[in-house]
């Protein structure tokens, strides 16, 4: 049951088991076993991240197609929610119709990028996606009078998935049942099944296609497969998957702006997830998120601890000062390439061979 559940794509490592079974357990039991308003944040923006950061690996890892336009569809599913919410409401009917126009309009653009751009060598495919990305964050900061401008979107959201909504007075573990509760879960459960949808996708025909088109694209085109239409395609799913991403965090944070969905910085965030975790592995994707988010949020208290602790070592304490978490954060991941050039997926399932 659990094979077919995972499309056939065991982990194939007892260890990387191990590690997929706890962030699995800690994602479902979040606010139970991390009681906090920072810790739910962090668990919700892994969940999220490990759709936007699998949904690109779709595209990098299991097409070879490198584009800089991930974060333009991300965006283009938040604003999507963002604006039916802020425009008729917040209802059910905003939500679902705001996320579905979101889905739509991403794949429409990633279909006419794909058409006009994947014929072109790789190089100049992903200079077309940066430009068309920069133009259109441009584009949504100049727009105020519809998307807020630089200032984003403020909105609501259902009162069901909202603090002041509360499913029982009792708490339950020292956890309020409220909406903020029901609003993680939705987040999780919808994540796990858009996560579990693409590794059929990877592990059906068309994605071993995908693989085949990556190796060698002449000789796939020279056995009769439609190159360009397998990356177009592939492009479409990966651009909608991203959009669906984006509505998921719009409806967690309430806010939608170009600093949340369409910076370069977050295109970084997810090129170095994919290649920490694995390419071409969907499970990289879940390892790489967990890791690099957690160590966004807690680096920085971690080396607070240490500068204190190391206090009697002015050096020492120098180099470990929080103000330096950006500097220790390039370190570890120079360190994760160096001795997991495949990723950490690739090394564990290389070791279990």
């Amino acid at each position: 049951m659990l094979t077919r559940l995972l499309s056939g794509d065991t982990p194939r490592s007892g260890l990387l088991t191990a590690l997929l079974l706890i962030v699995l357990i800690s994602l479902a039991f979040a606010p139970f076993l991390f009681p906090g308003t920072k810790s739910l944040e962090t668990a919700a923006r892994i969940c999220i991240f490990i759709v936007l950061v699998a949904s690109y690996d779709l595209l990098l890892g299991y097409t070879g197609i490198v584009s800089f336009a991930h974060t333009m569809f991300f965006g283009i599913g938040a604003y999507g929610t963002a604006l039916a919410l802020s425009a008729t409401g917040p209802t059910y009917t905003s939500l679902i119709w705001g996320t579905v126009a979101g889905a739509v309009v991403a794949a429409v653009f990633a279909l006419i990028i794909g058409l006009f751009s994947l014929r072109v060598k790789a190089i100049f495919f992903a200079m077309v996606t940066l430009a068309v990305a920069s133009a259109f964050a441009v584009l949504v900061s100049q727009m105020s009078w519809l998307t807020g401008g630089e200032d984003g979107l403020n909105y609501r959201i259902p009162r069901e998935l909202t603090p002041a909504f509360k499913l029982i007075d009792e708490k339950i573990l020292d956890v309020r049942i409220n909406g903020k509760l029901m609003a993680y879960y939705l987040v999780f459960f919808v994540s796990a099944i858009l996560f579990l949808v693409m590794l059929r996708i990877v592990n059906s025909p068309f994605g071993r296609t995908l693989k085949a088109v990556r190796d060698n694209a002449f000789r796939a085109e020279a056995i009769g497969y439609r190159v360009v239409w397998y990356r177009t395609t592939a492009t479409v799913l990966s651009a909608v998957m991203a959009a669906l991403a984006g509505s998921l965090l719009a409806i967690w944070l309430r806010y939608t702006g170009p600093a949340t969905t369409l910076s370069m910085e977050i295109m970084i965030d997810i090129l170095l997830m994919v290649v920490i975790g694995g390419m071409g592995t969907l499970y990289g994707a879940v390892l790489g998120a967990t890791l690099f988010i957690l160590a966004q949020t807690y680096l920085q208290n971690l080396m607070g601890v240490a500068a204190e602790a190391t206090s009697a070592l002015p050096f020492v304490s120098t180099l470990v000062a929080p103000e330096r978490w950006l500097l220790w954060l390039g370190v570890l991941f120079i360190l994760s390439v160096y001795f997991f050039p495949t990723g950490i997926v690739g090394r564990l399932r290389a070791g279990r061979a």
